[in-house]
């Protein structure tokens, strides 16, 4: 899992964004899953994950709030 890169991110509509937070929480799902029944072995994949939720949540606040 790659970390998303905040000015690739800054570049996006609020839409778009909506749909890749959707998208992230449903891998995020599948990892925490697979990491339950030890299918994966990495635990940082989901670290990573919920930072760039967190990240695209973050970019969705500032872009409706008008400052960005």
């Amino acid at each position: 899992m790659k970390d998303t890169k905040t000015s690739d991110l800054r570049e996006k509509s609020v839409p778009e964004l909506e749909q890749l937070v959707r998208d992230e929480r449903a891998n995020l799902y599948k990892a925490r899953r697979d990491l339950v029944f030890r299918r994966i072995t990495d635990t940082a994949s989901v670290k990573v994950r919920r930072h760039n939720i967190a990240r695209m949540m973050t970019l969705i606040a500032e872009k409706k709030r008008g400052s960005a």
